[in-house]
């Protein structure tokens, strides 16, 4: 009998957070290698009253997308990962205290986890083939950036080499989700602390829970 899917709902602070989706796949395949996985986004832009506080949008979250695993992303933003760990484990609680939930809690911003690999951010600009040295920041000073969402976007710009107008224009949020996609090989995030963390909690998830590939 052919195993059955593995559903998951990624609820993220913002919709530039879905950039998060190839990520957790990635890590999800490592893990079970032999099972089927869906990933959905929890998009609640469109509903007439958005839930606010962070249970009420597990809980619409489970209504409109139910899975059997949610992932719940905060930034920290300056905060300390305990505390937002914290919180969303109270929320769950809160919303959904039998449901299994995975915290994804890159350190200050997601797209840190997307400095990790310049040939992708080059495809993302539309020029694979460019030869402007972008400075990349070492794998161990990413979770030091201060503010890796504008890193990363002015990375992406200098590497599409246009013009100052061109530039300008150029969908800047549309490339950092191509980043993501163009990243085959998430396996460097496991030398940073929060990542692993995040493997841990899937780990333990998957093994708790009895599934297997």
């Amino acid at each position: 009998m052919p195993t059955a899917d593995l559903t998951c709902t990624l609820l993220s602070d913002g919709s530039s957070d879905r950039a998060l989706m190839p990520i957790l796949r990635w890590s999800l395949h490592c893990h079970l290698p032999r099972r089927p996985v869906q990933l959905k986004w929890a998009d609640m832009r469109q509903l007439p009253r958005p839930p606010r506080e962070l249970h009420e949008k597990i809980a619409e979250s489970l209504q409109l997308y139910p899975c059997d695993l949610l992932f719940i992303h905060r930034d920290t933003e300056g905060g300390s990962i305990d505390d937002r760990r914290s919180e969303i484990h109270h929320a769950l609680n809160l919303a959904a205290p039998t449901h299994p939930g995975v915290a994804v809690i890159p350190v200050r911003m997601m797209e840190a986890w997307l400095l990790i690999q310049e040939s992708a951010i080059r495809r993302a600009a539309n020029n694979p083939n460019g030869r402007t040295a972008l400075a990349m920041p070492r794998l161990r000073e990413i979770e030091d950036i201060t503010d890796p969402k504008s890193v990363l976007h002015e990375i992406i710009r200098k590497a599409t080499e246009l013009g100052t107008h061109r530039r300008d224009r150029f969908d800047v949020h549309y490339a950092v989700h191509r980043v993501a996609d163009y990243i085959e090989d998430f396996s460097p995030l496991r030398q940073l602390s929060a990542f692993r963390v995040l493997e841990e909690q899937i780990t333990t998830t998957i093994t708790g829970r009895g599934w297997v590939a």
